[in-house]
């Protein structure tokens, strides 16, 4: 995966291009710098678009959770 779509201003600009308009924030959700969680706001004439992003363990920003990391055992 290249550098750039890992960036989570391309991914932003990618899922919200209709709202090129809008005011956009970025809120960590638990308030650290190394938040791995992100809620972005768009507000726009009809009204705001709220998106939340996960950073994953490959530094890649997705719209849907990492899977629970778990221990496994092999014989």
């Amino acid at each position: 995966m290249m550098a750039a779509n890992r960036s989570l201003r391309v991914l932003v600009e990618k899922w919200l291009w209709s709202c090129s308009e809008a005011k956009v924030r970025f809120v960590r959700l638990d308030g650290r710098r190394s938040s791995r969680r992100v809620r972005v706001e768009a507000r726009r004439a009809e009204g705001p678009v709220i998106l939340f992003f996960f950073q994953h363990n490959d530094g890649a920003w997705r719209v849907f959770p990492p899977a629970p990391y778990r221990v496994c055992m092999a014989a």
